[in-house]
This record gives structure tokens, C-alpha cells and sequence, in this order.
């Protein structure tokens, strides 16, 4: 469960993507340190929301092991991750009703903080944003966010009316909180895109273990 005073927060973890980086199939199915990445981003969140699923497409089947809700895009041509994040707002508020926000988060990102929830909300609440992303470094992470439930219909007008895309874009609309972690010794949102992440993955995971 969530920490106390944190308002009651779903979260969805995005795995919705093609992965032709990695020469098809699911980046979170891959193993590191005898675990699955998939394994590790729910082991990170459980604690910090109240529920979580599972986006996306095909077969859900093979993700019946981790024993999550899995939620498909209801957008088509697969339009990237603001239909995943769409597709848990439109579930939050026809399973979830009393849940007002939504946390996103990469499905291949196996070393989120362990404070994710509590710092984004924070951020909203101080700077009174309607949204928050994490950020590490000197760079964004706008997958990784809070999302209001109930700005589900602009969203949908955003993707299916205007085409748009790029979530930096639809968060540009709103008063926006951007929350920072320090990136050294480990950046707590590295995502394993190629098969050579996989093998830095393996070191990370050594550092991470052993903090």
C-alpha cells in the first residue's frame, strides 16, 4: 500500500511497445540478475500504489505469471505510450472510481525509486500542477508521471482528433511539476532498450542490490 498521507494512486506499467530494438518481443520479459525486469518495476511500485496493471497489446496470456489486470490500447496503430497511459485513466475511472490519479511508468525501467509516488505527488501538491514527471540528470522522463483521471477525455481528443503523439507535448498544455533524481551512482530510470542495455542492466543491478 501506499505511504500514509499520499493520495491513493494507480499505477500502470507501460509495455505496450514493439521492441525492435531488441529484435521484437517484450524488453520486461528479459531477465537480469536471475529476475525479470518486469519482476523488478513491481517489486519497486506495489509499496507505493494501490493497485497496479498492465498495458498492453496482444496476447495477455503471457503475462498471466505476474498475476496483474492487463489493459490493451483502445487507440489503433499502436500510437505510443499516451494510449497506454489513456487506456489506464478510461480503466481507473470505470473499475477504480474512488482513485484520482494514475502513475505511469516504463515496463523496462527495473530500478525506479523506491520514493516515485511520494515525490511526484509532493511536487503536484507544493507548485499546484495538474500533472508530474520524473526527471534524472539533465533529462525528462515523461512516461514516467502522474496523471489526473480526470483529464481522460482530453486526452483522448488530443490523440484520436488530433493525432498527437508525443506526451512532452500534451504535458506542455498543463501546469506541469518536474521532480529530479541525481543520476550517479545509478540513474533510477534507466530503461533497457538494446541488448547491450541488458548487460549494463546486469552491472546496475549488482549496485542497486547492494545499496
Amino acid at each position: 500500500m501506499p505511504t500514509t498521507g499520499v493520495p491513493s494512486t494507480l499505477g500502470v506499467l507501460l509495455a505496450g511497445g514493439l521492441a525492435r530494438r531488441m529484435g521484437g518481443g517484450d524488453k520486461p520479459m528479459r531477465t537480469i540478475g536471475g529476475r525479470t525486469i518486469l519482476e523488478r518495476v513491481i517489486a519497486r511500485l506495489s509499496p507505493q500504489c494501490s493497485g497496479l496493471i498492465l498495458n498492453a497489446n496482444g496476447d495477455p496470456a503471457r503475462f498471466a505469471e505476474f498475476g496483474l489486470q492487463v489493459v490493451a490500447d483502445d487507440v489503433p496503430g499502436f500510437p505510443g505510450p499516451l494510449a497506454g497511459i489513456l487506456a489506464a485513466l478510461d480503466w481507473a475511472a470505470a473499475n477504480r472510481p474512488e482513485i484520482e490519479w494514475v502513475l505511469s511508468a516504463a515496463g523496462d525501467c527495473p530500478f525506479l525509486p523506491r520514493d516515485l509516488v511520494a515525490r511526484l505527488h509532493d511536487a503536484r501538491a507544493r507548485e499546484n500542477a495538474q500533472l508530474a514527471v520524473a526527471a534524472s540528470g539533465q533529462q525528462s522522463h515523461p512516461v514516467i508521471g502522474l496523471w489526473r483521471v480526470a483529464l481522460r477525455n482530453e486526452l483522448r481528443h488530443a490523440l484520436v482528433v488530433e493525432d498527437l503523439r508525443k506526451i512532452d507535448r500534451w504535458t506542455a498544455r498543463y501546469p506541469l511539476a518536474t521532480v529530479t533524481w541525481p543520476a550517479e551512482p545509478l540513474d533510477p530510470f534507466f530503461n533497457a532498450n538494446t541488448v547491450e542495455d541488458i548487460s549494463e542492466a546486469e552491472r546496475l543491478a549488482a549496485l542497486d542490490e547492494a545499496s
